[in-house]
């Protein structure tokens, strides 16, 4: 399994951070490759992604979530095999830092040279700086919550 870590500072409250990250068939609108999201039930998303010309197809379950604290997911079903977890830090009333812990197994000989040569840290890296545009860029607004446990 290779890892990734990556955080970004976000000038929102914990509060809209958390709630924007809870929507997860918005997240085409910041994470490149990822095409659509459904949720099928509260723990269960449905993904479809496109990276680098080559589709796949997988269910996430959430395995834990705390509002305004953390997300946690593994993959249960379909071509990706992956968990992490996203945590909501407090640094000011209205600054966030968000972080990202990313476990995958890459599939095949290109995920896994593409894997070597850095392309989930760049992608994770954009997808939270993308993140930080999205949610900066609605004045702090988000576009929905759930703020139940798991």
């Amino acid at each position: 399994m290779s890892q990734v870590e990556e955080s970004i500072e976000v000038d929102v409250p914990v509060r809209t951070a958390y709630n924007q990250w809870t929507q997860f068939a918005d997240f085409p609108q910041f994470m490149d490759g990822v095409e659509r999201i459904e949720q099928r039930t509260d723990t269960l998303t449905h993904w479809v992604t496109r990276i680098g010309g080559v589709q796949r197809e997988f269910d996430a379950e959430i395995t834990e979530q705390i509002p305004d604290e953390r997300v946690a997911w593994t993959t249960v079903n379909g071509e990706a095999k992956q968990a992490g977890v996203v945590t909501f830090h407090r640094l000011e009333e209205a600054r966030t830092k968000v972080m990202l812990q990313l476990a995958y197994d890459p599939q095949g000989l290109a995920e896994t040279v593409g894997d070597k040569l850095g392309f989930v840290k760049r992608q994770a890296t954009g997808d939270l700086k993308r993140f930080k545009e999205f949610i900066e860029s609605r004045g702090g607004a988000e576009t929905g919550a759930w703020r139940g446990e798991v």
